[in-house]
C-alpha cells in the first residue's frame, strides 16, 4: 500500500512530465486517445470531484485566517490573467479561434496543480488551497461573465450556456466531493492519498485527447499557440508576484499568490471550448498546451523561489562569534 501511495505522490508531483509523455504518445498514435474528447466534461467533472474529496473543513479556515492574501490572489486571478489574455489577442492579432481559447484560459480559476507546485516551492500551501477553493467557487459567475465581456467582440458568447457548463463541471462535482468527504469522515482519510490519482488520470486524458484530435492543427499553428501560452503564463506569475509585493505580503505567501495567478484550470478552458465553441475548433488548443506548459514553468519558478527562501534563511541566521 505504501508503495502505491508513493507512486501516486510521484505522479502528482511530476504531473507535468506525465502530461508531456502522454501528449507525445497521443501526437504519434492519435487513434488511441482521440475518443477521449467525447468525454472531456466527464473527465473534468471527475477531476473536480477528486478535488472536492481532498477538501476538509479545516481548509476553509485559510479563507478566514488569510483574508487579505486570499482577496489579493483572487482579485489578481480574475483581473491579471483575463486582461493579459485580451492584450495578447489584440497585440498579436490572433485568429478568432485562438482568441477564444486564450481568453477562456485567462478567465478560468486557479488549478489544483498550483497547490502541488506551491508545495514544491515551499510556499504557503494552506493559502494556495484557500485561493483555489475560493476562485473555483466563484468560477460559475466570474468565468462566463469575463469571457462574455472580453471574447464577445470576436464571437457570440452564450452567457447562460456557459454558466450552466461551469456549474455542471466545476461547482456540482466539487460540492459533491466535499459532501462525500464530510459524510465518510475518517473512512475517507484512509484512502485520501489515493484520491489525487483520479485528478491526474482525468487531466492527462483530457489533454491527450485534445492533442490526438488536433495533430494537423498543432503542426500548422502549434508554435504560435505555445508562444502565446508562454507569454500569458509568465506575465501572470510575474504580475501576481508584483501584486503580492505591492501589498507587502511575506515571501512564502507571495510565492503562493504568484503561482496561483499564473497557473490556471486549463482543463476547464478545454471543456468550455468543446461544449460552447464547437464552431471554433482551435479554441481547445490553448488550454491543452497551457496544461503542459504551466506545469513546466511552475516547477522552474518553484525551484527558484525555494532556493530564494533557503538563501534568506541562511542570511537571517546569526553569524558565529569568532573567538
Amino acid at each position: 500500500m505504501k508503495k502505491i501511495e508513493q507512486a501516486i505522490t510521484c505522479l502528482t508531483r511530476y504531473i507535468g512530465v506525465v502530461i508531456i509523455v502522454f501528449s507525445v504518445i497521443a501526437f504519434f498514435v492519435p487513434s488511441g486517445f482521440a475518443w477521449a474528447t467525447n468525454y472531456t466534461s466527464w473527465f473534468l467533472g471527475a477531476a473536480m470531484f477528486g478535488m472536492g474529496l481532498t477538501i476538509r473543513v479545516e481548509d476553509f479556515r485559510a479563507v478566514f485566517t488569510h483574508p487579505k492574501e486570499i482577496i489579493i490572489g483572487c482579485v489578481a486571478q480574475y483581473t491579471v490573467m483575463p486582461l493579459v489574455a485580451f492584450g495578447l489577442a489584440v497585440l498579436l492579432k490572433l485568429p478568432e479561434d485562438l482568441v477564444v481559447g486564450v481568453i477562456l484560459v485567462g478567465c478560468c480559476p486557479g488549478g489544483t496543480a498550483s497547490n502541488v507546485i506551491t508545495y514544491i516551492a515551499d510556499g504557503d500551501v494552506s493559502l494556495s488551497v484557500g485561493m483555489t477553493i475560493v476562485s473555483t467557487l466563484l468560477a460559475p459567475v466570474m468565468t462566463p461573465f469575463l469571457t462574455y465581456w472580453l471574447a464577445g467582440a470576436w464571437v457570440d458568447v452564450s452567457l447562460k450556456a456557459m454558466i450552466i457548463s461551469v456549474t455542471k463541471v466545476i461547482l456540482v462535482p466539487v460540492l459533491l466531493g466535499i459532501v462525500v468527504h464530510r459524510i465518510l469522515g475518517r473512512k475517507m482519510e484512509k484512502v485520501s492519498s489515493m484520491v489525487p490519482l483520479i485528478s491526474v488520470v482525468a487531466i492527462v486524458m483530457i489533454i491527450a485527447g485534445i492533442v490526438a484530435s488536433n495533430v494537423d492543427k498543432i503542426l500548422t499553428c502549434g508554435l504560435l499557440v505555445l508562444g502565446v501560452v508562454m507569454l500569458h503564463n509568465v506575465f501572470g506569475m510575474s504580475l501576481g508576484l508584483m501584486a503580492a509585493r505591492i501589498f507587502r505580503v511575506d515571501y512564502t505567501k507571495a510565492t503562493a499568490i504568484a503561482i496561483e495567478v499564473g497557473m490556471q484550470n486549463s482543463g476547464l478552458a478545454v471543456s468550455l471550448a468543446t461544449a460552447n465553441f464547437a464552431a471554433n475548433p482551435l479554441a481547445t488548443l490553448p488550454g491543452a498546451i497551457f496544461s503542459v506548459w504551466h506545469n513546466i514553468s511552475g516547477s522552474v519558478f518553484a525551484s527558484f523561489r525555494r532556493a530564494g527562501k533557503e538563501r534568506r534563511q541562511i542570511a537571517s541566521q546569526p553569524k558565529a562569534v569568532q573567538s
